[in-house]
């Protein structure tokens, strides 16, 4: 007869660690799922990716994983199919259900989604249709929740420096064959001038007991770069976006400033102790690095630095904010 197999009945995860160490995160990440999302009263089945992750304290070996791929499957069945929801409460539910099953101090779940929202082109007003990431990050503990809304969503920046550069050139040029000082100005005002341009991909986060609109957060993403940009575009709509970047070059810096700063007067509601973070990422034409910029903050570290010029001793990042 075969030997009978040996069945391991002991909780190994709950076991003593060889080395003592609590652990900042433990989870998995990139679990594909298909949501359902309600927005303006229209329900979508979307795709999205989960990460789902806890503390785990010193003297626990490890989570039990499997148990996350199921508060996945129960939180999508009990909130998702019987009424579509926003990414951000999902996120909370899925939190809130891992800290009791998980026997953890803390959770943190971040699901991104990405959402179709429909725009007409700036010149033939055709129908378009553009893809952005919904972002939905909640933290739970015993002592609470807290919770982010936010957008990922892509445009173009038009760079200021080698706009510079050629209009310097242009003056040089037009002077030499013959044109005034005034005239030269007056041309250089109104002829949009070459320069590189960038696909960026802008970032915003909000965290507060407000509900922020996704449409409106990915607006103030678009707004804050050189143009937005579209899928369709017919070729009086490709003249408006060009001219429209090469008028407002910005460098990546300016596009996160200028996102903080729409996303405090949109919200003038926002709490001191909210949370708000912007972050681009433009991929170069002339260079083969990519550039970054970002900040984050309470809103009352950013309104102090905005509207009374007092620098914050530290800028409070999100997972500190998350932990409250």
């Amino acid at each position: 007869m075969p030997a009978p197999r040996h069945v391991v009945t002991e909780d190994l995860q709950a076991a003593a660690p060889d080395v003592p160490l609590a652990l900042s995160r433990v989870g998995v990440e990139g679990v594909s799922k298909a949501i359902r999302l309600r927005y303006r009263d229209v329900e979508k089945l979307i795709p999205a990716e989960i990460d789902c992750t806890v503390d785990l304290d010193p003297d626990q070996k490890g989570v039990h994983m499997s148990r996350f791929a199921e508060l996945f499957e129960e939180g999508i069945e009990e909130v998702v199919v019987g009424d579509a929801l926003f990414v951000e409460a999902l996120a909370e539910h899925i939190a809130r259900h891992v800290v009791g099953r998980q026997d953890a101090l803390r959770a943190e779940v971040r699901i991104v989604a990405r959402y179709p929202l429909e725009r007409r082109t700036p010149v033939s007003g055709l129908t378009t249709q553009e893809l952005v990431s919904i972002i939905g990050i909640a933290a739970a503990s015993r002592r609470g929740v807290r919770r982010v809304v936010g957008v990922e969503a892509t445009g173009m920046n038009a760079c200021p420096c080698a706009q510079g550069l050629v209009r310097g050139r242009a003056r040089e040029r037009l002077l030499e064959a013959g044109f005034d000082g005034d005239d030269v100005t007056r041309i250089l005002e109104l002829v949009p001038l070459a320069t590189d341009n960038q696909r960026a991909r802008g970032t915003l986060l909000v965290g507060t007991a407000v509900q922020p609109n996704a449409e409106t957060l990915a607006g103030i993403v678009e707004r804050s770069m050189s143009s937005p940009i579209y899928e369709l575009l017919k070729r009086p709509d490709e003249l408006f976006v060009v001219e429209h970047a090469h008028l407002q070059p910005r460098f990546v810096e300016d596009s996160v400033r200028a996102a903080i700063g729409e996303t405090l007067e949109r919200y003038p509601g926002l709490e001191d102790g909210d949370f708000v973070a912007a972050r681009q990422v433009n991929l170069e034409t002339i260079h083969t690095h990519q550039v970054v910029a970002e900040r984050f903050g309470t809103v009352g570290e950013l309104r102090r630095e905005l509207v009374d010029g007092i620098r914050a001793g530290g800028q409070t990042e999100l997972r500190e904010w998350l932990r409250g």
